[in-house]
């Protein structure tokens, strides 16, 4: 193949890219809620995302156990008690982790630039199943 026919068919290639890209689907200005599935436990993640000027303008995310109980300060006691430090510990990790998520996420405008906390990555699966399930309500 001649040089030429090589940068004509890079050229319709890049081109081709090029309007593949603009063809991508902004989001409508509102506000978005979106739920992930639920884990083993019965426990899911709630997203409520707002969009302004077809950007992330805020975002705000809860897990919920088995009976909607939002995990917050007291997730991880028994009775209104710490029984168990280390249990306690962790699941505080959770609540701390979900507020990362939510608040990466407002700041970057971009899921791919959420990582994973180590010791919170259901509460991650749970974050980036509900985004996206927010986002098929706000595109155009």
């Amino acid at each position: 193949m001649s040089r030429g026919v090589c940068f004509f068919l890079a050229g319709l290639l890049l081109a081709g890219l090029l309007l593949a890209g603009c063809g991508k689907a902004g989001y409508k200005d509102g506000v978005y809620t979106g739920r992930s599935g639920e884990d083993d436990t019965g426990a899911w993640g709630e997203v409520t995302i707002t969009i302004t000027r077809e950007r992330i303008a805020g975002c705000q995310f809860v897990t919920r156990q088995k009976d909607g109980t939002i995990k917050d300060e007291n997730y991880g006691k028994v009775n209104g008690t710490i029984s168990n430090q280390d249990y306690y510990d962790k699941a505080q990790l959770a609540v701390r982790a979900m507020e990362q998520y939510a608040r990466t996420y407002r700041e970057a405008g971009d899921l791919k630039k959420v990582e994973a906390v180590s010791g919170a990555t259901i509460a991650f699966d749970q974050f980036t199943e509900a985004v996206e399930t927010a986002l098929e309500g706000a595109k155009k």
